[in-house]
């Protein structure tokens, strides 16, 4: 399931993502955003005192031109089942609020540290660290809702125009910082923000504050509209303020561009005051969640092991979680018996939980027992057969089972369901290529390549595709259409 993470970066072939060469570039990229050659993807300068704030259109198709850009120099976590969880978890507190463009990318890094971003366009990034730091989830969601608030009031155009005088700011400059941010190297991320930072007049850092505290305001309504515990948000401050304490002079990159201070903690508890008295149910899938995530943040089998073991030892309130952690550890570390075993048992008393069943089934791929995993995923997908994480499992195991044409059909299936999923289009790409589908590699490939921003490399692909499918008239006409498409991105994104 992970292999997409490894094979990226050969499949895209950019020697210059090297760690070393993209920090270089990425610190460059931040002090001169406007320059032609700071970046692969020329993203468009706002805030000149010609262009007047930047309209709603603008920021949609600066969102995707500022995704496409992230993608290509950030390995994205592949997990459906986060990716689900935290997608519904974030449309269910959109529909909460004031956003009027609701067409949401939620943006997946597998990175231990507590960060979460917004960009202009509907673009809302979270590390999946936030889990080992949000003690339950309307805390989590708190994280979330004060993003959405950010993208509600629009403070990325509004910033922009407030900044007319003092400087020219640009979306490279942002994705410059997250960036380096979502590396595991924290010292570069802080010295890109600290760089940032001092180029940034006193006038722009109390609009950030007024910023920061009109979408603290709003992530509590939304979260209040939503039927989530508003008291959540400040409880959420607090342990984002105690790990600046505990951090001293390197603190976590939320904190650097989302500073949090006892007064704004004190604020928004005493707009909160009102619901403490109100009982708000918990949804224990979170901390199933939560597990799975730590199970990536450690990224050591043998630790996880210890690291959940020694919870159930210890009486956890979350024994159910930790077992589910446990099961996951396990299967990493190889043994799949004993995975199978702590499985077995949760889905015996929880049948009803989608989760335990995947993770069985994730079990059974792992053991490469194919059949048994296929004739459980048949039963699920009867159950809810448009369910997004079990049709990728079926996927695997078609795959893994050397299925490749039964794989690719469903891949095929879900590529229209999720057409702007850069890895439903790699993996599509991969096993339409063991099916024997040349010119179907091709056709997948520069979709994969469109949704990284790599026009030149797209348009390589499909006039492959195009000489392979010469006979077929009704399919070169699609794909000629395609380039057309291509090329209206690449003036679109020049004109902006």
């Amino acid at each position: 399931m992970h292999k997409y993470r490894e094979k990226i970066r050969l499949f895209l072939a950019y020697k210059s993502c090297k760690k070393a060469s993209l920090t270089a570039s990425i610190l460059l990229l931040a002090v001169f955003s406007s320059s032609n050659h700071s970046a692969d993807i020329k993203l468009p300068l706002l805030g000149d005192s010609s262009s007047g704030i930047v309209s709603k259109q603008q920021e949609y198709k600066l969102g995707k031109s500022w995704l496409q850009a992230f993608r290509r120099h950030v390995e994205l976590h592949d997990d459906p089942i986060l990716q689900s969880y935290l997608e519904q978890l974030s449309y269910d507190l959109v529909a909460h609020s004031d956003l009027e463009d609701t067409r949401l990318t939620v943006v997946v890094v597998n990175n231990p540290t507590i960060n979460a971003f917004a960009v202009p366009g509907g673009v809302i990034g979270i590390h999946t660290g936030i889990f080992t730091y949000a003690d339950n989830e309307d805390q989590l969601s708190s994280i979330i809702a004060h993003e959405i608030a950010h993208l509600s009031q629009r403070h990325f155009a509004r910033s922009m125009e407030a900044q007319r005088s003092a400087s020219a700011i640009s979306l490279a400059g942002l994705l410059a910082t997250i960036i380096v941010s979502s590396q595991a190297d924290t010292d570069a991320a802080i010295a890109t923000l600290t760089t940032a930072q001092a180029l940034s007049a006193d006038q722009q850092l109390r609009y950030s504050r007024n910023n920061e505290q009109e979408a603290d305001r709003l992530g509590v309504r939304i979260m209040t509209r939503a039927g989530k515990d508003p008291g959540a948000s400040a409880d959420m401050l607090n342990n984002m303020l105690a790990l600046s304490r505990y951090k001293g002079n390197r603190p976590p990159e939320f904190l650097l561009t989302h500073p949090v201070t006892e007064r704004r903690v004190a604020d928004t508890r005493a707009r909160t005051i009102s619901a403490a008295t109100r009982h708000y149910p918990e949804n224990s899938n979170y901390y199933l969640m939560q597990a799975r995530a730590a199970v990536l943040v450690h990224d050591d089998a043998q630790f996880s092991v210890k690291y959940f073991q020694q919870k159930i030892d210890s009486n956890s309130l979350q024994t159910k979680a930790a077992k589910y952690g446990l099961a996951l550890a396990y299967s990493n570390l190889g043994d799949h018996k004993k995975a199978r075993k702590i499985l077995t048992s949760l889905v015996s008393k929880d049948p009803m939980n989608s989760l335990f069943t995947y993770t069985d089934i994730e079990n059974d791929i792992a053991a490469q027992e194919y059949n048994i995993a296929l004739s459980k995923l048949e039963y699920q997908l009867k159950l809810n057969g448009k369910n997004y994480p079990l049709q990728v499992l079926l996927a695997e195991t078609l795959w893994q089972n050397k299925q490749y044409s039964a794989s690719a059909k469903v891949l095929t299936q879900l590529s229209h369901q999720r057409k702007e999923d850069p890895a439903i289009w790699y993996k599509l790409a991969e096993v339409r290529g063991l099916a024997g589908d040349i010119s179907g590699v091709h056709r997948a490939r520069a979709e994969y390549f469109i949704l990284v921003g790599a026009f030149e490399r797209a348009k390589q692909q499909l006039n492959l595709a195009s000489k392979l499918l010469a006979y077929d008239f009704k399919q070169v006409s699609i794909i000629k259409q395609r380039l057309i498409e291509i090329e209206q991105m690449e003036k679109t994104l020049r004109r902006l």
